[in-house]
């Protein structure tokens, strides 16, 4: 057993060294590289910071196109599912809520045309993107209310649109926040 003990010791202090400080050291480091510094990407207005890039913002007014719903009220600090099934009441009830709450503020849209981020939370309840045709379902809305044309509004959500990952992974999305900002400085 004493054969066991110093080798036990001596392992356990040079994975402590490099799990505790040199891994962290470099991980900080690389972040140095990532948008933002690794300080997380912001959107800047006007000299004013008026959100993260990528965590979701609250989007509710008709004026904008909203965002996905969130299970934590779109608190970063909480990020977590609702962790209801699909067969569970009160999830379905949320769901219908949204549903109907959708189709007021969008009259003329089917129920069954609705894309379901836009009835659902998110894993986390903090994605900050949505799919093309999530954002362009609110268009009609959004023209209405603020009298811009519809084409102009979707050429928006097509400039905003981002592609897959190396063209590859991942479906294409639109970043709300950023779309909300551009739609802003429309003139």
């Amino acid at each position: 057993m004493k054969n066991h003990i110093g080798p036990a010791i001596r392992l356990t202090l040079v994975l402590l060294v490099i799990l505790s400080v040199i891994y962290p050291l470099v991980i900080a480091g690389v972040s140095r590289f990532a948008p933002g510094g690794g300080k997380g990407e912001t959107v800047v207005v006007n000299g004013k910071v008026v959100g993260y890039a990528l965590v979701g913002q609250k989007f509710t007014n008709d004026r904008y196109f909203n965002s996905r719903p969130s299970a934590v009220e779109y608190n970063a600090a909480g990020s977590a599912g609702s962790n209801k099934g699909p067969s569970n009441p009160d999830y379905l009830k949320a769901v219908q809520a949204r549903i109907d709450t959708f189709l007021v503020h969008n009259p003329g849209i089917q129920k069954a045309a609705i894309p379901a981020e836009l009835v659902t939370a998110s894993g986390s309840g903090l994605d900050p993107d949505l799919s093309p045709e999530a954002a362009k379902i609110q268009v009609a809305r959004i023209a209405k209310v603020r009298g811009i044309n519809t084409e102009r509004l979707n050429q928006l959500v097509d400039d905003h649109t981002e592609g897959p990952f190396i063209g590859l992974f991942g479906p294409s999305k639109v970043n709300v926040l950023k779309l909300n900002v551009a739609l802003d400085g429309l003139k």
